[in-house]
């Protein structure tokens, strides 16, 4: 008998749950041990095995590339097959048949859809993630439906980053943002400056200080080390401090804890690749782009395809190219190459003449360690940014939005409350009441607006059904409540988790 035919298997469906949009989802209970299979070893699939492997998961990774799998399996303890993703007996070997999760993430679009639909005729796992790189694909989502290739979920890490890369853009004072309950929640990281207005002055503050806006201060990291915020905690310059706020307020916010840099202007991007071609695509509306592509060929066919972007043949870590197309003048310099030398090379030489903020990609996780907060202003991890959209689909209990932080160390989650006070542990409570374990903390609830029968919400005049409620001491957590948690350690997301399961009776 297999764990799925178990009458104690700890897979339930939770699809009549209420949530906001995101389709249905496969909940476990917190301490059941995940059968998750990986498909493809590169800088995506690795990462995710890492940050799995180490939380009572049962991880498998399949790749066709043995030395890759064997540095894997070098580091973490997880088992690995040798073969092609879209073969049966691959997915077999691979112990598909116990598997609660696939994640299929190769570099091919094809073999990541084929497994999907082999783990669903064959294998009946009941949820199948797949990589999509190709808009072509991704621009039919009948494709993916059960009847055809049976992809649960598709995510794009090219697009993940570029909407990354335009909130930073967006909000150039800021060191990361972060959304949840469909952007109406932002989670902000910015670096306290000497002179700041709060630098020097205790957290309680702040009330004081925006008496017209709720935000709350939802973690510092000092000296690479989590403080967790309180009343009299007194923010130091240079503390890295994450924040959350209604969206709404957020630039109002960031003008209150740190001097406003002026907006991005001109913008100029070094790599015509996917993520460099989608950045400029999605920006090149909004301000003056400039994109340097070391393939001709590829720098023509950007030419044709980009409406209001300048496209140069030629190399990132030209100096002479760069003074010539004066990076001097650029607010914002983007190195998107896929080489991390190059990418580190150009971003220096753009910030040494004079550019204003520079970021960087970087795949290699030790450069992006000792990178960040240098002479690069922010370097980014693909995996590190990427990795959130797969944990909402790990994670156990019903978790709309994960977002990894703090380069995987720190993570902020956003979990629906179900239930009711005799089978919630947080239902009905007060947050001053709820056990929430060592190094977290509750930052916002989205709570749904009701109005009585007749009257018309004032929140639905502008398109709005919820409220952002900042959560303080006094603020009760009620059933279907969008929670925003923040985990200073990733090792204590289990007993997140836990404290937000229900008791298997209320089902």
């Amino acid at each position: 008998m297999t764990h799925r035919d178990a009458p104690t298997a700890a897979v339930i469906s939770v699809s009549a749950w209420s949530r906001m949009p995101g389709g249905t989802k496969i909940a476990l209970f917190a301490g059941a041990c995940v059968r998750i299979v990986i498909l493809g070893a590169g800088q995506v699939g690795s990462s995710v095995a890492e940050s799995l492997v180490s939380e009572a998961n049962d991880i498998t990774v399949v790749d066709v590339d043995p030395s890759r799998l064997k540095r894997l399996q070098d580091r973490l303890d997880l088992r690995t097959v040798t073969g092609n993703a879209a073969h049966p007996a691959t997915l077999e070997r691979a112990g598909a048949r116990d598997a609660d999760l696939m994640l299929a993430v190769t570099q091919s679009d094809e073999t990541n859809m084929v497994a999907c639909k082999l783990g669903a005729t064959m294998f009946n796992i009941p949820t199948k993630i797949a990589r999509i790189r190709s808009a072509d694909y991704l621009s039919h989502p009948e494709i993916f439906a059960s009847e055809n290739f049976a992809v649960d979920h598709s995510i794009c890490p090219e697009q993940v980053l570029t909407d990354y890369i335009v909130k930073l853009l967006e909000f150039p004072e800021s060191l990361q943002v972060l959304e949840f309950a469909d952007g109406k929640v932002s989670l902000v990281a910015v670096r306290a400056f000497h002179g700041g207005p709060l630098v020097g002055h205790e957290l309680q503050y702040l009330r004081q200080h925006m008496p017209q806006i709720d935000a709350r201060v939802a973690a510092i990291f000092r000296h690479d080390s989590p403080i967790i915020p309180e009343g009299g905690t007194v923010m130091q310059a240079d503390d890295e401090v994450f924040f959350i706020a209604a969206t709404e307020n957020i630039r109002k916010v960031l003008r209150e804890l740190r001097r406003m840099d002026k907006p991005v202007k001109r913008v100029m991007i070094g790599g015509g690749g996917n993520i460099g071609r989608r950045l400029a695509t999605a920006i090149e509306g909004r301000y003056e782009v400039k994109i340097i592509e070391h393939n001709k060929a590829n720098a023509e066919r950007l030419a044709t395809e980009l409406g209001n972007t300048l496209v140069l043949a030629g190399d990132a870590t030209d100096e002479e190219l760069l003074r010539s197309e004066n990076v001097a003048d650029m607010d914002v310099y983007c190195a998107l190459t896929n080489d991390d030398q190059t990418n580190i090379m150009s971003s220096l030489l753009a910030k040494r003449m004079g550019a204003r903020k520079v970021i960087a990609l970087i795949n290699r996780g030790s450069y992006v360690n000792l990178l960040q907060s240098g002479q690069i202003d922010i370097a980014i991890s693909p995996a590190q940014a990427t990795i959130g959209t797969l944990l909402a689909h790990v994670r156990r209990g019903d978790c709309a939005v994960v977002h990894s932080l703090r380069r995987g160390a720190a993570e902020a989650l956003e979990i629906i409350a179900h239930g009711d006070p005799k089978s919630s542990k947080v239902i009905g409570r007060r947050i001053e009441e709820i056990d929430l374990p060592k190094g977290t903390t509750i930052g916002a609830i989205v709570r749904q607006r009701e109005g009585k029968p007749g009257e018309e919400v004032p929140a639905r005049k502008n398109g709005h059904e919820y409220d952002v409620i900042m959560a303080h001491h006094d603020t009760a957590i009620e059933p279907g409540d969008h929670v925003i948690v923040f985990v200073v350690n990733k090792r204590m997301v289990p007993s997140v988790e836990k404290l937000f399961q229900v008791d298997v009776g209320f089902f």
